[in-house]
């Protein structure tokens, strides 16, 4: 799969709100992400996808839940919930 430039996954308004809401609130499922961001469940999961694909969050499923929370393991999640966590800080 190719991977996606840096500018393609920051450049969606739905995506950020999406890390935003996981930086803040820790974990969520779908159904949670989409009725806090106010989107459908598919457009929800299509965008949890890309930020899965791109290591940004990981997936944990727990029979038909799927919770989704920043990769820990991934360089590329550290520094996009530090920025994230840095970037509310100062707006507060």
């Amino acid at each position: 799969m190719k991977r996606m430039e840096l500018e393609e996954v920051f450049s969606s308004k739905p995506r950020m709100k999406i890390l935003k809401l996981v930086a803040r609130l820790g974990e969520l499922n779908v159904s949670g992400v989409a009725r806090r961001i106010h989107l459908n469940f598919s457009t929800t999961s299509k965008h949890l996808k890309v930020l899965e694909d791109e290591g940004v969050l990981q997936q944990r499923t727990y029979g038909r839940i799927r919770l989704y929370r920043f990769n820990q393991a991934s360089a590329k999640a550290k520094v996009v919930q530090a920025l994230i966590e840095a970037w509310e800080k100062e707006t507060t």
